[in-house]
């Protein structure tokens, strides 16, 4: 048994153990530590088929951004476990069917049949100066430079979408015009106003 099989079996046994921790573990902040722990294993597993652009892509983006985002929410939300864990006896038995029913389901197609390691090549050994990266480039922007341009627009989309969804102006809220501010004249801000003095009172003090 050589090395790479050694490894492979290492990482995804602490992935599949990391996976069923983030549903199963009872504190969000937990869940989301082993959900980093998920991540930097199946990086590794990308390394393993050196693909090491997606393993470090992952681990920047969704370890370094998105990861601390959810820990920054989580940590500042105060999220009651309680009241989220009622009614969980109740929907059990629908949950566990329907869990079982997808099992099935991707056991049929996940299979042996189709995905064993016989229906499955080796991956392909390159040379040292091999940059996969490179090669991704070539294909995103040559073969699947459609795809990935609709798959953007769709981003866009959903994004906008999205901040129109949320953004809900307060009838209340004060609206500052920028054309009307760039109008205003000096003569608009200030006013001078002349007021008499009063010499008795100066008079009094001295």
């Amino acid at each position: 048994m050589n090395i790479e099989l050694i490894l492979f079996y290492a990482f995804s046994a602490v992935l599949v153990m990391a996976s069923i921790m983030v549903i199963t573990i009872r504190k969000p902040v937990h869940a989301a530590l082993f959900l980093v722990l998920a991540f930097f294993t199946c990086a590794g597993l990308w390394i393993l088929l050196e693909a090491e652009f997606l393993a470090i892509t992952l681990v920047l983006v969704y370890v370094g951004a998105v990861m601390v985002l959810f820990l920054f929410v989580v940590m500042m939300l105060d999220i009651k476990i309680d009241p989220l864990k009622e009614g969980f006896t109740k929907y059990a038995p629908v949950g566990l069917m329907i869990a079982g029913v997808l099992v099935v389901e991707i056991a049929m197609i996940v299979g042996p049949e189709r995905f064993g390691l016989h229906m499955v090549a080796d991956p392909v050994g390159h040379a040292a100066d091999y940059s996969n990266t490179k090669e991704l480039g070539r294909l995103i922007y040559t073969t699947y430079v459609y795809p990935f341009e609709i798959a953007a627009v769709i981003l866009v989309v959903a994004i906008i979408a999205a901040i129109a969804l949320t953004h809900r102006t307060k009838r209340q809220s004060k609206y500052i015009s920028p054309e009307a501010q760039v109008a205003v004249q000096p003569k608009d801000r200030m006013r001078i106003v002349k007021m008499a003095a009063d010499k008795d009172k100066h008079q009094n003090r001295s």
